[in-house]
């Protein structure tokens, strides 16, 4: 016998008195079915489909479906239905609302804009307050927060999800005592509702308090253990804890219990892959991975972070108890899944978690190759700090101490001072210490995020600086005791106010340090098309009008380098000219200039880099090769340049340099047979016969169109 759910969605005889066929009243017999547990999809095709074909300018339609995809998770659905029915309802709260809960957990400013939006339209619609107050806890704008909360309350003092989010301020705050009163009166007037501790504890696994966030789950599904929401988070929470068994289990669980919800279904359909996985291990390291990559640079992985336990963990001063999970993904919709719970990635090389960390393969790269050693080493870094913190830092300190200890490993990694950087220092885009946090939520653009990672890491170059490493560490210390960021810094260095303030100049000093020799300043015309080589020039960005005037043949009368003879965009663009004009002994003036007054720029639109290029067309063997050798040094990702090295070393059969830079193309791109067989050979010269036999072994794995020849060399 068809359940009374299933019956709404069939209206007959049996349910003639109450079956009302107008749309309005079908989309409301919808919205009870799915309540009473209806099939998600009959609901859809049975129900909100026809009456949207029938009555596609009816709001609550658009409101219902998009409702039904936020609530399974499938938020670029969710965000089309709203943008949609936008067009036919142009000012409308509710659906600017919707259209803002789609958006939060990918696209965050444009999110925020809807959101402003639907406030302006209806200022006391209490979704999209709190929904704001949501993404204040987030940036850890506390005092914006509750002021905001404050005025929810206000309309009605029984709203649980307010006192709820007091709750995870006080948590944060270390105050127990309140977290609890905030906690009961959440619950006063529904006092087993799940969705109170749900909240809390995803709030908290949001904050990174996995263990902390997982505990509220279990209170929540002590109330109800069919909330299906509290047992997928803790899931994710467990999963992220190591505590796989269990969490796998109840990922099987809410995909069972619910087939449609996309988070469930992501994660499950993942596990087919992941199961596929081999292990390797040591006695700090779990490193999962493709069977063949795994084979192929598996080894390498499990040698640098070793590395990188023994020299952060001594750094640091920490032991750590368990074996530090590392999971590798050749795909980077793999990688979203377990990294985010969505086949979207944002741009992440990878995560950690605290004992887990995620990160893409090299063979996710497709095009844009990255150093993937610096990156496994930066996510470790991450493992100590929130080992020591017990996962209670701001992500600004975190990913600050990642970069700066990425930068003291090697020169060549990290993010350092560029002219797109002093010029946003110079013009006052510092974000305040205080709410660094802030701006890695809602940068303006890629570029804004970057340089959050970079400024956070200054700010931990400058207290290391100035008030010494024992200082950092003591920072760590309190916020594992639970104490408030600013008060910490306050306490182990200087107050808040005058730590921005003397970290603003110290900035602003590093910025005008940066090739003092050149001049910055950005002439008309080049502007738009010089913002920094090496970096892509903003879409929609139009040339400003000649600084020079032109000829009847369009050309500048006057040499602009006569008239900026030091300018950085003048002399990069007068190389680039010569050079498209084959004028390649002439683009050496330029490009000597440049090396000589900036010597660290780095990148493919380099002058170090462009220089070399003219030495080659001009055979001038021995330059090139110098230059090289000085990019190859202070670049992490530059394969160009270790390639062009590995021939030159390998003509004049320098097979030390051979060697040096096949490995430095290995920790960019391991999925090559070309640089294992330069070190193959380069060890077989140098008499290093197990690191050669070991790199003949993995060019065969490769697939190499010669491998008589290896089999030959191994032999």
């Amino acid at each position: 016998m068809p359940s009374f759910s299933a019956s709404l969605c069939r209206p007959g005889p049996t349910t003639r008195s109450w079956a009302y066929r107008d749309p309005a009243n079908l989309t409301v017999l919808g919205r009870a079915a799915l309540l009473l547990g209806a099939d998600p999809k009959m609901v859809l095709d049975k129900l909100f489909e026809p009456v949207k074909k029938a009555a596609p300018d009816l709001r609550d339609i658009h409101l219902a479906t998009g409702q039904l995809a936020l609530d399974k998770g499938d938020f670029p659905l969710a965000a089309k239905i709203f943008e949609d029915a936008l067009k036919r309802f142009k000012e409308d709260a509710d659906l600017q609302f919707g259209l803002a809960r789609a958006l939060m957990s990918g696209s965050r400013p444009q999110a925020l804009r809807a959101l402003e939006t639907a406030l302006d339209l209806n200022p006391k619609h209490i979704p999209a307050k709190l929904l704001l107050a949501d993404h204040l806890v987030d940036a850890e704008e506390y005092e914006e927060a509750e002021t905001l909360l404050k005025e929810i309350l206000a309309v009605n003092v029984r709203q649980p999800e307010a006192w709820a989010y007091r709750a995870v301020m006080a948590h944060l705050r270390n105050e127990p005592a309140k977290e609890t009163q905030c906690r009961n009166d959440a619950l006063r007037h529904y006092t087993n509702n799940p969705a109170v501790d749900h909240l809390i504890g995803r709030k908290l696994s949001q904050k990174y308090r996995f263990a902390e966030g997982a505990a509220y789950q279990r209170r929540a599904l002590k109330f109800d253990a069919s909330y299906l929401p509290a047992k997928f988070q803790l899931a994710q929470d467990l999963l992220r804890l190591g505590a796989e068994e269990e969490g796998w289990k109840l990922v099987n669980d809410v995909h069972e219990a619910d087939g449609y919800d996309v988070n469930a279904y992501n994660l499950v359909t993942l596990r087919d892959t992941t199961e596929k996985f081999v292990a390797l291990t040591n006695a700090h390291f779990i490193l999962r991975m493709e069977s063949r990559e795994a084979k192929v640079y598996g080894p390498r992985v499990l040698a640098l972070l070793t590395r990188a336990h023994d020299t952060l963990t001594q750094k640091y001063g920490v032991k750590l108890e368990q074996q530090t999970i590392v999971e590798i993904f050749t795909e980077q919709k793999d990688f979203g899944v377990r990294t985010f719970g969505m086949p979207d990635n944002p741009g992440f090389l990878g995560v950690c978690f605290g004992r887990l960390i995620t990160a893409n393969s090299p063979a996710s790269a497709r095009g844009h190759a990255s150093n993937w050693e610096a990156t496994l080493w930066h996510e470790f870094c991450h493992v100590i700090t929130l080992t020591l913190t017990k996962n209670k830092m701001p992500r600004w300190l975190s990913e600050g101490i990642s970069v700066y200890e990425e930068r003291q490993a090697s020169p060549a990694w990290g993010q350092v001072m560029n002219p797109r950087y002093r010029e946003m220092i110079l013009g006052d885009e510092l974000t305040a210490v205080g709410d660094l946090s802030g701006a890695f939520l809602t940068p303006k653009s890629p570029l804004h995020l970057q340089f959050a990672y970079y400024e956070s890491s200054l700010v931990v170059q400058f207290i290391v600086e100035k008030f010494g490493m024992a200082k950092l560490r003591a920072i760590l210390a309190d916020l594992a005791a639970g104490k408030e960021i600013n008060a910490i810094l306050a306490s182990n260095t200087e107050p808040l106010e005058k730590l921005e303030e003397d970290f603003e100049k110290y900035a602003q000093s590093l910025a005008k340090q940066l090739a003092p020799g050149l001049d910055f300043e950005k002439p008309k015309g080049i502007a738009g098309l010089m913002a920094m080589p090496g970096l892509a020039t903003p879409e929609g960005t139009v040339p400003l009008p000649p600084a020079t005037p032109l000829g009847p043949d369009g050309k500048p009368l006057v040499d602009p380098l006569k008239l900026h003879p030091k300018n950085f965009y003048i002399l990069n663009q007068q190389a680039r000219r010569l050079m498209s004009e084959k004028k390649f002994a002439e683009a050496k003036a330029p490009l000597l200039k440049l090396v000589e007054n900036y010597p660290t720029q780095i990148g493919g639109d380099s002058a170090l880099w462009l220089l070399a290029q003219v030495h080659r067309e001009l055979k001038e063997t021995t330059e090139e090769r110098a230059v090289l050798t000085k990019l190859a040094a202070l670049d992490a990702d530059s394969v160009d340049a270790y390639q062009r090295l590995i021939e030159l070393a390998a003509e004049s059969k320098d097979w030390p340099v051979v060697a040096e830079n096949a490995r430095r193309y290995l920790a960019v791109n391991p999925l090559v047979p070309q640089p294992h067989r330069w070190l193959a050979r380069a060890s077989e010269e140098l008499k290093r016969p197990a690191e050669a036999i070991a790199a003949y072994q993995t060019v065969l794995l490769l697939d190499p169109p010669d491998p008589a020849e290896m089999h030959f060399r191994l032999a």
